[in-house]
């Protein structure tokens, strides 16, 4: 059955909040691990008890085994919004790609998790104990915010192709300096999104998660898009030039071959 006009407009904006909180809340749930210690640090921080060391390396060690393949997971059912597959399943396509995808999310998690922890410990290090080389901890702070950006295009990727898991990290790491408008702009929604999260905490249990990934991977696949038309061109082209190519060639042997049809050289070669 089929809605029209102001109802069939409410049902669809309905419907799609559903979408957007029921992915979410199953991201939540995935992630709760990971997510419980990153509360109690944040309580910690905000009550001023002091350091919390504990919950900084269990956030290390269960991130690439639960916030990974979650998101992963998440990126899997927002692609097919993307890609204009609204009507499909949200629970069961989530499920899908935590199983499908675990393993490469998990492999990559630990890379990025580790990569992430270098960094943030030498810009810590270079901002509070090394004042005249401040420079490099700023240079680290870069590095830092350009591997959270390459981390959203490795999601995207591990959603969209059959790869191995290296080749995606250093994908993942390419597009995103030599896209760095898509970069920006990820990186620029991404900041909007949780200052408004900020604002609107509910914003946090029913939608940030999701439109985060859904933004990170409308970015990605019209990089992506833009990419293999590109190529596409480039193929045309060198496929033209080779036609091209082949009929000079074609059209000298002919013009070579005209004069030894009734001289010596084409009597010898018919003998």
């Amino acid at each position: 059955m089929e809605f029209r006009g102001v109802t069939g407009g409410l049902y669809r904006v309905t419907e799609w909040i559903m979408r957007i909180a029921g992915s979410n809340l199953l991201w939540l749930v995935c992630s709760s691990p990971f997510l419980f210690f990153v509360l109690t640090k944040l309580l910690i921080v905000l009550n001023g008890l002091g350091e919390d060391g504990i919950s900084v390396y269990a956030m290390a060690i269960l991130a690439p085994f639960t916030l990974f393949p979650a998101t992963a997971a998440l990126f899997t059912v927002v692609r097919k919004w993307v890609m204009g597959e609204a009507d499909v399943s949200v629970t069961r396509t989530f499920f899908r790609g935590y199983k499908e995808n675990y393993k490469q999310s998990m492999v990559g998690g630990i890379f990025y998790t580790l990569l992430f922890v270098v960094m943030a410990v030498d810009y810590t290090v270079y901002m509070g104990k090394m004042k005249n080389l401040q420079v490099i901890g700023m240079l680290m702070l870069v590095l830092l915010v350009l591997l959270l950006i390459s981390m959203f295009n490795f999601f995207s990727m591990v959603s969209h192709y059959h790869l191995k898991t290296s080749t995606m990290i250093k994908n993942a790491v390419l597009l995103t300096i030599i896209r760095p408008f898509r970069s920006f702009s990820t990186l620029a929604g991404a900041a909007v999104l949780l200052y408004m999260t900020y604002r609107f905490s509910w914003l946090m249990v029913f939608g940030t998660a999701t439109l985060l990934a859904w933004l990170a991977f409308v970015n990605f696949y019209a990089t992506f898009t833009k990419m293999q038309a590109q190529l596409a061109k480039m193929n045309e082209a060198e496929e033209a030039k080779a036609a091209e190519a082949a009929a000079s060639g074609a059209e000298a042997d002919h013009d070579a071959s005209g004069p030894l049809t009734n001289g010596e050289n084409g009597n010898s070669r018919n003998s």
